[in-house]
């Protein structure tokens, strides 16, 4: 029986009252997070203590900064916490709330489990400082993940979701490797396009043992192949963002959202349109220049002969997204919506090709092979030349380079 220990305290329903001083209206703050104690070893890497995650994220409003420079006001998560996963150095369940407003994330925080892990997965709805005329619930849903538990899938119909001032904590037994990402399913067209998306990584069992493919050896795979063929040296994300700047002005300015007009005019790459997604520095929230909002990186980095794997997903809701580089190397898409490309009897069906096609809700494991390839800069970018622009301005967007040592 695994000891499980449960935070509690009484928290204000709205941010704002707190922040004012007024007298609290009780709601509870609940993070849970067990202990790993039935000594069993459910991930295969040698420590039978290791097999419990708990991450706490927040959901809530933010800024972020498009390359042209423009304010974007956005929905949503951050890190509820200075240091992931759950640590004492961060600040206490009665400051989550008032410390974490207004300090959104995009994309959200990454979270990486291995295979055989349980994630407790924790949000805390610290509210929409910008508009309280909201009261939206918020949840996640991780996309593409084969939850046996209809109560934890994030759908406002079979589960709950996390009101203002209050959480909820996420339940996943992850026994299947991939790429996913996750969002907010509470009306997901509008909280998606405001921003409210992150990526999950599961990492395979296969990770740490040693399998040679092409007479190279790796210890580090996408998937449990048995082979190698998913073997890879590097890891970088490349979500695909769509931001329709009339719906964000709207939402700011507490105006009649556009639903049947939405198209996305901002075309980025975890959360950054070029040029800014050749630069390493994270960009700060223009209303709080201390908190960077836009943390994860974009530049695709590598040694001569490296096996890059790119964890390639599209959040547009408008969009499908066609990308491809000019290494002159076709890439190998070896996983698809979380799972491998083989057949049922084995056979390798992974893709080579130039130019890969991206759908909404649609995520990949792609290998870009940098073996013959001159040392020198490079790009990825979209081949759709509206794709490649911030607003009204042109040369921007879904492009990054691929800088190769």
């Amino acid at each position: 029986m695994k000891a499980i220990h449960y935070f509690k305290i009484g928290l204000i329903a709205l941010p704002l009252l707190l922040l004012a001083g007024a007298p609290p209206a009780m709601a509870a703050l609940d993070v849970q997070c067990p202990e790993d104690v039935d000594g069993i070893d459910a991930d295969g890497d040698g420590n039978v203590a290791n097999d419990i995650v708990c991450v706490h994220i927040t959901g809530g409003d933010g800024f972020a900064t498009m390359a042209d420079g423009r304010r974007m006001y956005i929905f949503s998560f951050g890190n509820a916490n200075d240091h992931q996963p759950l640590d004492p150095t961060g600040p206490p369940l009665t400051r989550v709330v008032a410390n974490k407003a207004l300090k959104a994330q995009l994309p959200a925080p990454q979270i990486t489990v291995r295979q055989g892990q349980e994630l407790y997965l924790t949000m805390t709805n610290v509210s929409m400082v910008l508009r309280p005329d909201l009261f939206d619930p918020h949840s996640v849903h991780w996309h593409g993940f084969p939850n046996a538990a209809p109560i934890f899938d994030g759908l406002p119909e079979p589960s709950p979701t996390a009101n203002m001032g209050a959480s909820f904590t996420y339940y996943y037994k992850a026994e299947q490797p991939g790429t996913f990402f996750y969002h907010c399913h509470v009306e997901a067209a509008e909280h998606m396009q405001m921003g409210m998306i992150g990526n999950i990584w599961v990492y395979p069992r296969q990770d740490g043992e040693t399998h040679t493919y092409n007479g190279r050896a790796y210890t580090r795979f996408a998937y449990n192949d048995g082979d190698g063929s998913t073997g890879y040296d590097r890891e970088y994300p490349v979500q695909l963002i769509g931001f329709d700047a009339n719906f964000h002005d709207a939402s700011e300015n507490v105006g009649i959202l556009p639903f049947a007009d939405m198209y996305d005019n901002y075309s980025m790459i975890n959360g950054r349109g070029y040029p800014d997604t050749s630069r390493d520095a994270p960009i700060s929230n223009q209303d709080d220049p201390a908190f960077n909002a836009q943390i994860t990186p974009t530049i695709i980095q590598a040694s001569a002969g490296e096996r890059v794997l790119l964890r390639v997903s599209n959040i547009s809701s408008t969009h499908i997204y066609a990308i491809t580089t000019t290494t002159g190397k076709p890439m190998k898409v070896v996983g698809r919506g979380g799972a491998i490309l083989r057949g049922p009897d084995g056979k390798d069906t992974s893709m080579t090709l130039n130019v890969l096609n991206v759908g909404g809700g649609q995520h990949y494991d792609v290998i870009l092979d940098t073996a013959g390839v001159t040392p020198g800069t490079y790009f990825l970018y979209a081949t759709t030349l509206a794709d490649l622009s911030n607003g009204d301005q042109e040369r921007g967007g879904i492009m990054t380079e691929i800088r190769i040592n």
